[in-house]
């Protein structure tokens, strides 16, 4: 059950990337504005380090199912760790990253790097079916 769960989770997760990609094509500027709210709250910044942690286990957990199981558990346990000392990180520092990153990427370099959030999504269901 678990197995399933955790496969129904990650192509969710594949579905996600491609969605995101949709997004940096069509609608840059939001998905700049979007990049801009992380850590901006309390309530944002640890809502959006938990989610990830979902994926990260359902990568995990599935890795020995799927056509990658290296990648899988190297990703899923990079994605973990990550979020894990994000919990430790101030917020506020968080947020300037984010800011700052925001501020490097322009609305153009959204569109452009969009073909990436495709091709990950893409290869992540590939992946599990």
């Amino acid at each position: 059950m678990k197995i399933l769960l955790a496969k129904y989770i990650i192509i969710f997760f594949g579905l996600f990337f491609i969605l995101v990609g949709f997004l940096m094509l069509f609608k840059p500027e939001k998905a700049r504005e979007t990049l801009r709210k992380a850590g901006s709250t309390n309530l944002i910044n640890y809502a959006e380090i938990t989610i990830r942690i979902i994926p990260a286990a359902a990568l995990i957990t599935y890795s020995d199912f799927s056509k990658f199981p290296e990648v899988f558990r190297i990703f899923g346990c990079f994605m973990l760790f990550t979020s894990l000392v994000l919990y430790f990180v101030p917020r506020q520092l968080h947020h300037n990253f984010s800011n700052k990153s925001a501020d490097i990427l322009k609305p153009l370099y959204f569109q452009f790097i969009s073909s990436l959030s495709f091709i990950i999504g893409l290869l992540i269901i590939y992946s599990v079916s």
